[in-house]
């Protein structure tokens, strides 16, 4: 608790600063012709705080050079003439906003944080934040004609020390084809049933609240009474904006569906574009009908799958249930290096279901459909596939070339990066205040 005032005396002591007229603020740094101002830098440190890290003055210094550098690439953009439109600095304003909204436990709490209006919030962050695309905007500019050739590859690759070179853990690449019960309208109805019995007794006079409490089966809102605090049009799903936004404060909704079940809500309050509202779920189940339809289904696609009248990928892309491997030709992501979009993927990250399954099988072989529970609890049947395997090894072009690729490219882009850096440090006026030349990382940016 003392930890909860003290972020709090610390959050609205930084906003104060904020809040004082720009003019008045000390001078951190000047960049050419614009200024880096203290108030900016406790703006960040506040919401960098806000975001659940703990305190860390140090903090500081890397914002201070965040913020050099962001004032370096915008003011190139002016120059290449790189901008971003209006929409997009709404909508980035607006997820950072939906962002800082869940860290602080809801609107009204991270309004008291910053003592005023999330509008009005939005409305002194859009500059900055309309800076900050452009410079990223820039700075993808700067390396978007970066290529890698194989030969440079090898080149990176042999300049590495043997005893250097990265130690890989066995790998595999797996695909997966999963399909979920459909239910029927008849097999629905027990589901709509419940709801709409709780919703006849909140129109009868009783707590909404209390009712969610005891019978909702959303996990994340039923504690707090159904409550899911003020949200805008993009953050839930489009049956349930919907809803949301058509109904006037204190109206109760029909029985509704979306993908998570039977909702029965109500909006307690909307201002401009966000509503507060709370809801009653009803999640629907499989039916032991309903599993033995899925089994039929996808046990007639295996045969086909391992008959090879239909491709794997061709199947996981017309019949697979999980949006995200089917898209992919049914192969799962590595979830730790997303970016890089590879399929090499460590067996120590795999679900240990998987893990389980493929652990016998042979490369190029597919498992047998089997029932499984997703990490959202939902039971479903599964095919999976072992496409390939490597073991635990050094680093090598010959089983790593795309890893080895893709960290050469990114060194590659690093050192462009870098070197445009360079040069216009050396063009540029640039002035710290002494506070933060003592900083680590502004060697390079006081030394010029």
């Amino acid at each position: 608790m003392k930890n909860f005032f003290s972020l709090i005396f610390f959050l609205l002591t930084s906003i104060a600063l904020f809040a004082q007229p720009r003019t008045i603020n000390k001078i951190v740094a000047i960049v050419g012709d614009n200024v880096i101002l203290q108030s900016d830098i406790e703006r960040d440190y506040a919401n960098y705080i806000l975001q659940g890290n703990p305190e860390n003055p140090e903090i500081k210094c890397m914002i201070v050079q965040q913020m050099l550098t962001q004032k370096l690439l915008s003011q190139q953009a002016v120059i290449d003439s790189v901008t971003v439109t209006d929409d997009e600095v709404t909508n980035e304003v607006d997820r950072r906003m939906r962002s800082l909204i869940q860290r602080a436990g809801g609107q009204e709490r991270l309004e008291q944080f910053l003592n005023r209006s999330v509008i009005q919030y939005k409305d002194q962050i859009r500059v900055d934040v309309r800076e900050q695309l452009v410079a990223s905007r820039m700075q993808g500019k700067i390396t978007e004609n970066v290529s890698i050739t194989p030969l440079e590859v090898k080149r990176f690759f042999e300049a590495i020390p043997t005893d250097s070179l990265e130690y890989y853990n066995a790998e595999v690449e797996v695909g997966e084809i999963v399909m979920y019960p459909k239910l029927t309208k008849k097999e629905k109805e027990a589901f709509r049933d419940r709801a709409e019995a709780l919703r006849l007794r909140v129109k009868g006079g009783e707590d909404f609240a209390t009712l969610a409490r005891l019978y909702s089966e959303d996990p994340g809102s039923a504690p707090e009474g159904g409550n899911l605090g003020f949200f805008d049009r993009a953050v839930m799903v489009k049956e349930f904006t919907a809803m949301a936004f058509k109904l006037k404060p204190g109206e109760v909704s029909p029985v509704f569906e979306t993908e998570h079940g039977f909702h029965v809500l109500q909006v307690t309050e909307r201002r401009g574009e966000q509503v507060n509202a709370r809801h009653i779920l009803i999640k629907t189940a499989p039916t032991t009908e309903s599993l033995d339809r899925t089994k039929g289904s996808i046990d007639t696609l295996y045969k086909s799958i391992i008959t090879k009248k239909v491709p794997f990928s061709t199947a996981a892309s017309l019949y697979s249930d999980n949006n995200e491997t089917k898209y992919n030709g049914g192969m799962m992501l590595n979830a730790e290096n997303v970016q890089t979009r590879t399929t090499y993927i460590p067996t120590d990250k795999l679900e240990p279901s998987v893990f389980l399954t493929i652990d016998t099988m042979k490369v190029g072989n597919f498992s047998q459909p089997g029932l499984f529970t997703s990490r959202e609890g939902k039971q479903g049947y599964r095919i999976l596939y072992l496409k390939s395997k490597t073991e635990p090894h050094r680093a090598s072009l010959e089983l790593d070339f795309p890893k080895i690729k893709d960290v050469a490219y990114e060194d590659k882009v690093n050192r462009t990066v870098s070197e445009w850096f360079e040069k216009r440090r050396n063009t540029t006026y640039i002035k710290i205040d002494p506070e933060f030349q003592s900083c680590s990382n502004m060697k390079l940016w006081v030394s010029k």
